[in-house]
């Protein structure tokens, strides 16, 4: 049952997803909107356990959430990711444009760039294996 929703939330993700990637503006309100109101959510939520005093008062007093929250998301490897993202760390080191400054034209090609790459290596991959197999056969080798 488990795996029949996530299954379904996927499948909807990826249709969603593709509708919106055409309209970026819309997709970024949407998708900005929803993440405050989400971690609107939790800074309440751990507002009202830090009411509560004891425990649960203390692990969200904010200094100490600074702390714990720091080492987790380091631990994760998320800090950055998060902060900054991957996609715009590799574009930089690359000298790249960002994606979102992309044209469909450009992502387009970039796709097809690397579906021919992939070609590529794999023909070299078969004529590797053809040339071992030439040479076994040549000097009668065992796997």
């Amino acid at each position: 049952m488990f795996k029949g929703i996530v299954r379904f939330f996927d499948k909807l993700e990826d249709k969603v997803r593709v509708r919106l990637s055409h309209r970026s503006i819309v997709y970024a309100f949407i998708g900005g909107m929803v993440t405050v109101l989400f971690w609107r959510g939790i800074w309440h939520t751990a507002d009202i356990l830090m009411t509560k005093g004891g425990f649960w008062g203390w692990f969200f007093y904010e200094p100490v959430t600074i702390i714990w929250t720091s080492i987790i998301l380091l631990m994760t490897g998320l800090f950055v990711s998060n902060f900054i993202g991957e996609r715009v760390i590799i574009s930089g080191l690359k000298n790249e444009k960002k994606v979102s400054d992309k044209t469909e034209q450009e992502v387009d090609k970039e796709e097809d760039e690397i579906k021919t790459m992939r070609a590529k290596i794999n023909q070299i991959s078969k004529d590797v294996e053809e040339i071992k197999n030439m040479s076994r056969s040549k000097f009668n080798v065992e796997k």
